[in-house]
């Protein structure tokens, strides 16, 4: 694992999360980085940092993100998606809206409307060493990986996936039986601020 790049990414999520939250702009991570927030320390390579924002929110992120030096790059719609990248790390944050009844859903595209899974912005923050994030709950996590190649058949299932499932579902059972999480090599010392 590239440490270096890890810990400019790690980086990059705090000066993110501050200056959004300065400006009101609520975000959680999502993917590979909101399980490793989830399990408490860097498990693989990453080679992005996904997100949810609010759509409604999308313009004030725009803004935030040129603030903090982000480039936007060509990608899906902007209103389904924004895609910026800086000092080489590629952020991409995908818009949800809310519908009349309260669920987060898909904000543009073909599936504009559609719900996402019940509760996935729910979750507690997750957190490596010192530094906090919000992240999607990890069981929605679990089903968004399991059922992504079948929403979108361009996407078909990757390695990464199934190892990431593994990893979820091991360390929700440790809680659910009380094991806690694991601790170890390659776990963020908790006093490491980011």
């Amino acid at each position: 694992m590239d440490q270096e790049r890890a810990r400019h990414q790690l980086d990059l999520i705090a000066r993110v999360l501050e200056a959004a939250r300065d400006s009101g702009v609520p975000l959680w991570l999502r993917g590979g980085w909101a399980m490793d927030f989830f399990l408490g320390e860097i498990t693989r390579e990453h080679g992005d940092i996904d997100w949810f924002a609010r759509a409604q929110d999308a313009r004030a992120l725009a803004d935030v993100l040129a603030r903090l030096g982000h480039t936007p790059v060509p990608g899906p719609p902007a209103g389904l998606q924004l895609d910026f990248v800086k000092d080489g790390l590629d952020s991409s944050f995908t818009l949800v809206a809310t519908d009349a009844v309260g669920r987060v859903t898909v904000a543009g595209g073909p599936w504009a409307g559609t719900p996402w899974p019940d509760g996935m912005l729910e979750a507690g923050p997750g957190r490596i060493g010192a530094l906090e994030a919000p992240i999607v709950d990890p069981r929605v996590q679990i089903e968004i990986k399991r059922m992504m190649p079948v929403w979108d058949p361009s996407r078909p299932r990757r390695a990464k996936d199934a190892e990431d499932i593994a990893r979820l579902e091991a360390a929700l059972l440790r809680r659910e039986t009380g094991g806690g999480l694991p601790s170890g090599p390659g776990r963020a010392d908790p006093g490491e601020r980011h």
